[in-house]
């Protein structure tokens, strides 16, 4: 084994542990707030919507902040703030303090430290990786965490039926501190500096100009934006949806929910097999299509049927949406100018997840009027947004993303 596969392999590894963790914690989290503090469809928007707000406050400056770093030492830190502010939870629990800002406090502290990881740990993998393998190593990496998807809920719904919401999370912490363990066994790398000094405004100005004025990569991005607000709706409602609207107890919901990993997991195994077979570029046109009916099916139902619409229609949602994010990562893993790369990755997930706390909010405050299941039904169409930004772009005519050369990109960066 060459010195740069165990790098992956320990890469690997940190990332699987802290998804697994990560996973437990999707359940517990929403969990301890319906059933431990109770909260409304509002409040359980703002707690969705904090866990990924970070995108929207720092995703931009992230890039930056992450080239001016050791990539190694900025993962392993990230790893130790998330353990401490998700153990904090139980703590306040124990002391009977924990409230609902305790918990929205929590999860936007978690998501800070997210932004940062995922600049440095996306930029990582491609000085571990070489360009021929990125697409299947992305695969893998996705296929990891649709397997963590669909044990991590399973096994946080069996913890929170044993142990209660609040005690599941120590978990979550404790898979944060071995990721950490891990990551400081790789070793170190920094990003290229710019030849000329500048400004950091104009580092960050540099990269957005770069993805959105990308014939490639903004469509794509305006595509993850529609998935992405739908998701926030869907992160916001669906714990309240299955407790108060299907009744199901803790164990169902953990069971439930991890129909996303089993969906995710699935296609994640099948992509490069699309990608060969249609083309990464007609992956984009086709998945949203599979992605408004499963989001349409989810809400259907009462009782045990309500279960199995649910099952059913989430395991197809989150399949749908993996070729897409998989193709289009990669295409900015390979495509990006390496000084870029960083402030590329981070400028596109502060756009596209930036719509996740949008949709969180969205959802809960429709949730108020309409109900939550209503409020699933009437956000499902949404996703048929994201083929039509596709068919108007230049990726239309495209078999493959990477089939895509423009000479003049140069001078959208100077």
């Amino acid at each position: 084994m060459t010195r740069d596969s165990r790098a992956f392999w320990t890469y690997w590894g940190a990332g699987t542990l802290s998804n697994a963790g990560t996973a437990i914690t999707s359940v517990a989290l929403p969990l301890t707030a319906v059933t431990v503090l109770g909260a409304t469809p509002f409040e359980m928007g703002l707690v969705a919507a904090a866990s990924y707000l970070a995108w929207i406050l720092i995703g931009l400056p992230a890039g930056v902040i992450t080239q001016r770093l050791p990539l190694r030492r900025t993962q392993v830190a990230c790893d130790v703030l998330r353990a401490l502010a998700i153990a904090s939870v139980p703590v306040a629990w124990w002391l009977d303090s924990l409230s609902m800002a305790h918990l929205i406090a929590t999860a936007l502290a978690i998501n800070l430290a997210d932004v940062v990881f995922f600049a440095a740990n996306s930029t990582f993998m491609v000085s571990v990786v070489p360009k021929e393998e990125l697409n299947s190593r992305n695969s893998l990496v996705s296929g990891t965490h649709a397997a963590t998807q669909l044990g991590g809920p399973s096994v946080g719904g069996l913890l929170v039926q044993l142990m209660g919401a609040v005690p599941a999370l120590v978990v979550d912490a404790v898979s944060y501190l071995a990721s950490a363990v891990l990551l400081m066994r790789l070793p170190e790398r920094e990003l290229p500096q710019p030849a000329n000094p500048t400004t950091v405004r104009r580092m960050i100005a540099d990269g957005w100009r770069y993805v959105t004025r990308h014939p490639v990569m903004a469509p794509a991005t305006w595509w993850a934006c529609v998935v992405n607000f739908v998701c926030g709706v869907q992160m916001a409602l669906f714990a309240l949806y299955l407790v108060r609207d299907l009744d199901a107890p803790a164990g169902v919901v953990g069971l439930l929910l991890a129909t996303e990993g089993a969906g995710a997991l699935l296609f994640a195994a099948l992509t490069p097999w699309l990608v060969r077979r249609v083309g990464s570029a007609r992956v984009l046109l086709i998945e949203g299509l599979l992605g408004a009916a499963a989001a349409a099916l989810i809400p259907w139902g009462h009782g045990w049927t309500g279960w199995a619409f649910f099952a059913v229609g989430n395991f197809l949602f989150a399949g749908s949406v993996v070729p897409g994010s998989v193709v289009t990562r990669t295409y900015r893993q390979v495509a990006s100018p390496p000084e870029l790369l960083s402030r590329v990755m981070a400028t596109v997930r502060f756009i596209s997840w930036g719509c996740i706390p949008v949709g969180a909010l969205a959802g809960g405050v429709l949730a108020e009027m309409v109900g939550a299941r209503t409020t699933l039904l009437l956000t499902a169409p949404l996703m048929l947004i994201g083929p039509v930004i596709v068919w108007l772009s230049p990726i239309r005519r495209l078999r493959h993303l990477e089939d895509y050369e423009s000479p003049e990109l140069g001078s959208v960066v100077a």
